[in-house]
């Protein structure tokens, strides 16, 4: 028996019909026999590889989507906004914030923060930080404080995922002027 009939016959390309001339020789004839087993385990190998490459390009297709996945959930973490109202505190100038009080709290997550101003703030540009309670400051931003609903309204962003959490100073100035100052915990 020819190899390529053969190997046809492996492959089932043969029609069944075409092939049957060939299966009473295949079971008499030990060499065409061992070649047609060789044809059908070498066939099997491939198919066997073929979904063993499927099932990988699956495996990896959903990693790289739960990686994807687990990164845009961790960025969408890091775009958190910390609201501090400040509208019914008194105002403090200087480093030292009134004691007694208790403190706003806000997130290490947070990467934007939208400080309600107290009653008799003005719109306009500001100086925002967060100091240790010896003066070292830790982080500074500005932004614009804006009337919205009869509150002005400062929006900034900032990085605190560097702030180790404790308690620290919110300081708040208008350009120019002199510091307010908020008890914080940063946690």
């Amino acid at each position: 028996m020819p190899l390529s009939d053969t190997g046809r016959v492996a492959s089932h390309e043969m029609p069944l019909t075409e092939a049957e001339k060939w299966l009473d020789h295949l079971t008499s004839c030990s060499p065409c026999y061992r070649d047609f087993s060789q044809l059908q385990n070498a066939q099997e190998l491939r198919r066997k590889r073929t979904w063993l490459a499927i099932a990988a390009s699956i495996l990896v297709c959903a990693a790289v989507g739960g990686w994807a996945l687990v990164r845009w959930h961790n960025k969408n973490e890091f775009t958190q906004t910390a609201v501090l109202d400040l509208r019914n505190w008194s105002v403090t100038r200087g480093i030292e914030p009134n004691p007694g009080v208790q403190p706003l709290e806000v997130s290490r997550k947070a990467s934007r923060l939208s400080i309600l101003l107290p009653l008799g703030s003005s719109e306009g540009q500001y100086d925002i930080r967060i100091a240790k309670p010896s003066g070292e400051s830790l982080v500074t931003v500005s932004g614009m404080g804006r009337l919205k609903n009869g509150v002005i309204s400062l929006q900034a962003v900032v990085r605190l995922s560097s702030v180790s959490p404790g308690t620290y100073i919110l300081q708040i100035r208008m350009a120019g002027l002199e510091w307010s100052s908020y008890p914080l915990d940063v946690h």
